[in-house]
């Protein structure tokens, strides 16, 4: 699936190139003659198919996604492993420090709630659709460091930080990382 979404990407940037960068120009010097060449017409063919596979394989994506259950699955003992924003965990002492453990994803919003998101900036109030999907990211990185921890064997992961950044529009990336330990 991913291969056919990279073709239709590929399709759509060529396709936009060509209409951009050709057409257009070919537009204003030829326009006296209404007759659109064949070439402009390809091109705007993958523009707009490539766009149309890029939605339909994401659309794919997303139903499969859902039928599976949504979330990625985290191991059963991924709930015995501590997790602390502190260097120590209280009362235990730590026998072996294991490495760094991190889990991070990329999550984006539907256009309908970022176009809602929008109306309450200007209205005001809690934007509900982001803090959502900020709760979505954080929990699904959080598992897939808890499941790094579990493969090193930890008995906790201390020091747990997390770090957001915008990658484009509505799109954040989130990261969490700590230091995967044994207990003693």
């Amino acid at each position: 699936m991913k291969v056919i979404r990279q073709i239709g990407s590929l399709g759509f940037v060529l396709g936009l190139f060509v209409v951009v960068f050709a057409g257009v120009p070919w537009q204003v010097v030829a326009a006296e003659d209404p007759a659109v060449p064949r070439w402009l017409q390809v091109a705007v063919f993958f523009l707009l198919g490539g766009i149309l596979v890029v939605l339909g394989t994401v659309a794919f994506e997303q139903r499969k996604f859902k039928a599976a259950g949504g979330e990625p699955a985290v191991d059963e003992a991924a709930g015995e492993v501590l997790l602390l924003n502190s260097d120590v965990v209280p009362g235990r002492e730590t026998r072996e420090v294991l490495g760094l453990v991190q889990g991070h994803t990329v999550f984006a919003i539907w256009l309908g709630n970022d176009l809602s998101a929008l109306l309450r900036l200007i209205l005001g109030g809690e934007l509900t659709e982001y803090t959502e999907m900020m709760g979505k990211a954080r929990s699904v990185a959080t598992g897939r460091m808890t499941a790094d921890a579990v493969k090193l064997g930890a008995d906790a992961v201390i020091n747990v930080r997390y770090m957001t950044t915008s990658v484009v529009g509505s799109a954040a990336e989130l990261l969490v990382y700590g230091t995967a330990v044994k207990l003693g």
